[in-house]
């Protein structure tokens, strides 16, 4: 009997054993969410006053059979609190079936999709330069950040039907913490959330600030998780990618940009207002040399960080506005492709069919077919 016991015990150990040897194999083996180019779906399920039959109307198949034969392999799809949930918390039907609607186009078309949670109502990434920055409480309420992982559990209830090879999850765009632990506590709550439902998808996760490359040094990343895609954002220098764009301040500047070399010329600098003048010092752009090696220079944390952790970046948001002369947008752009296949980073461009994008909707054309094929050359 005892030998019976002690037989019994050993083959009970061996099965937990066996169990968490599985379990940390399932949490910790990598899955094959591998990317390389996409693009942003934006300005549809975020950041947009669509609703009803525009809403419906505004991506279709054949955008994501567009894309596919572009040479596309992935989409990157922000979606925004207020257009899944009512202020109650109810869910608003529409929106959740046009995302899984989105999500089986994308399949159906060998694309991958990234799920971006872009905008929540207790934190928006614009509210300090808009002056509402009070109106940001998710990193001073524990009610605010239960309710982004809430949100989450509500959205993996729906989505964890996909495959792992297939959807990944960016649990939240571009955090604005006034400090960089405030961001790195906040991960490791919602990655532990996550995990115990999920414990394979793949996890996008960006730095600080804007997701600024200047920040994931700072990152602190979930150890012995291969299913994390490390994630920064690049817009730079403003004065070029966002030139007359009315949001940013730098927008206000309205003489001659140069690149590559000194973005602005001691003449045009001269001929600005005092205003736009303490924008053009602080930007560096009278001094700085801005070429491709000053693109690598500042790429140069993040391809660490990722080395560091063993992990794949990416590029989640990068473009330049529409207005912007073309010549100068065309050798940026080469520039930031060149850096990016060196370094192996995947990008999602911003954006499809908005005002960074490359397709018009309304006239069913391309907005910018140079750019087009400066995206899909292999």
């Amino acid at each position: 009997m005892r030998k019976t016991f002690i037989s019994l015990a050993m083959t009970a150990m061996t099965v937990l054993v066996m169990t968490a040897c599985t379990t940390k194999s399932e949490t910790t083996e990598a899955n094959n969410f591998r990317i390389e180019r996409g693009t942003n779906l934006s300005h549809w399920l975020s950041q947009s006053e669509e609703r009803g039959e525009a809403r419906r109307q505004h991506i279709q198949e054949d955008d994501f059979e567009r894309l596919e034969q572009l040479g596309f392999d992935f989409v990157r799809l922000p979606i925004d609190e207020v257009q899944f949930w009512d202020e109650e918390g109810n869910k608003l039907p529409e929106a959740w079936e046009l995302m899984d609607h989105a999500i089986r186009l994308a399949e159906k078309h060998h694309l991958r999709t990234i799920v971006d949670l872009h905008i929540i109502r207790s934190h928006y990434f614009n509210a300090s330069l808009e002056g509402k920055g009070d109106e940001n409480t998710l990193f001073s309420s524990e009610k605010a950040q239960q309710d982004l992982i809430n949100m989450w559990y509500q959205l993996s209830d729906v989505l964890k039907g996909y495959s792992n090879d297939s959807v990944a999850y960016e649990f939240m765009n571009e955090p604005v913490a006034d400090d960089h632990e405030q961001w790195n506590q906040l991960i490791v709550k919602v990655h532990k959330a996550l995990r115990e439902r999920e414990p394979q998808r793949t996890l996008v996760i960006g730095s600080n600030l804007w997701q600024g490359y200047e920040t994931i040094k700072y990152l602190k990343v979930p150890e012995n998780d291969k299913n994390i895609i490390l994630s920064f954002h690049y817009y730079n220098p403003m004065i070029l990618t966002h030139y007359g764009a009315w949001w940013t301040p730098i927008g206000k500047y309205t003489g001659k940009v140069n690149y590559p070399g000194i973005l602005v010329s001691k003449e045009d600098y001269d001929a600005a207002s005092d205003s736009v003048k303490k924008l053009l010092d602080e930007g560096h752009y009278t001094t700085q040399v801005w070429d491709i090696n000053k693109i690598r220079e500042d790429f140069k944390d993040a391809i660490a960080a990722a080395k560091k952790y063993n992990l794949q970046l990416f590029c989640g948001e990068w473009g330049v506005y529409e207005p912007v002369d073309r010549d100068l947008a065309y050798k940026w752009t080469k520039d930031m492709l060149t850096v990016f296949k060196e370094n192996n980073i995947a990008w999602t461009t911003w954006c499809y069919d908005a005002d960074f994008g490359f397709w018009d909707q309304q006239k069913n054309d391309y907005k910018d077919k140079g750019l087009v094929d400066l995206l899909t050359e292999k």
